[in-house]
């Protein structure tokens, strides 16, 4: 089964049709079924390692200032409670704790699997990122998880390889400041061809610039463990840049990275009544 990163920039995207949402549905179409979805967004950062384990988790809405529209879409896919069993136990010595009623599917999951899986009729589990933990240590659970692509679920990561609020420019809504790019091409050159390193890009030059906080580049490094795990790299799915200080840029390991269809129009406009530093995508 296939392994993919997200770059899933604005929830607006949920709504919108554009290059990046047309590639993700075209991936979604070309893999085969999953048994499940096991998520890794951004948007489930907390101090605790923990698998949802409800048999119908709702959808979460975790965003403001956005349009009623965004706020009416539902991701009504079913859970699959008994694979909080089978992450705890390959996650071993590291203890992973069942969320019964806490917690859901969350919009960094959702606003990518309403392109890619529309149906909502593929069992979808999230698994959070745990705050206390060390880079290296996602990494190397990311390659844990490897088992669990032999066993039909699909791994999908959801955040942004260069993801600063403080620093959007509304006047590039495609474009890229020179240090976003020369970050997300460091990051493209380790996911194609040494992805066991991408965790050494915290030693990079324009680490502090494209990752003021982990929580969106975190997700990275588990579809990263994933491809060191097969011994073999990711391919881009799309590329692309937003707003000056957010990378597009998608991964997929061992599924075809078919043409998109799209109008070539960038990502979705983000809502200007939000200000940079409190907007949450």
């Amino acid at each position: 089964m296939p392994a993919t990163f997200l770059g899933h920039g604005s929830p607006m995207n949920a709504l919108e049709r554009n290059r990046f949402t047309e590639a993700w549905r075209a991936f979604g179409a070309s893999v085969p079924r999953p048994r499940a979805i096991l998520a890794v967004s951004a948007h489930w950062y907390t101090n605790v390692l923990a698998v949802t384990a409800m048999p119908r988790p709702r959808t979460i809405h975790d965003f403001f200032g956005f349009p009623q529209a965004l706020f009416d879409v539902q991701y009504p896919a079913p859970g699959l409670p008994e694979l909080v069993e089978e992450v705890a136990e390959l996650a071993k010595p590291d203890r992973v704790g069942a969320d019964i009623d806490s917690w859901g599917i969350d919009h960094g999951t959702w606003s990518v699997l309403v392109h890619a899986f529309p149906e909502a009729d593929i069992p979808v589990v999230q698994l959070s990122i745990d705050t206390r933990k060390p880079i290296d240590w996602h990494l190397a659970l990311g390659a844990k998880l490897a088992a669990l692509r032999e066993r039909g679920v699909l791994v999908v990561g959801s955040g942004n390889v260069v993801h600063n609020l403080r620093a959007i420019d509304w006047k590039q809504p495609d474009g890229a400041f020179d240090w976003s790019r020369r970050f997300d091409e460091a990051a493209r050159e380790r996911m194609l061809e040494r992805p066991h390193e991408v965790a050494s890009l915290v030693s990079h030059p324009d680490f502090r610039m494209a990752v003021p906080t982990p929580d969106h580049f975190l997700p990275l490094l588990y579809i990263a463990g994933l491809a060191a795990a097969s011994e073999r790299p990711a391919k881009v799915l799309v590329d692309g840049y937003a707003y000056g200080s957010l990378s597009m840029t998608s991964y997929t390991l061992d599924g075809r990275c078919p043409e998109s269809s799209g109008s070539g129009e960038g990502a979705a406009p983000i809502e200007t009544r939000m200000p940079p530093e409190d907007a949450n995508v």
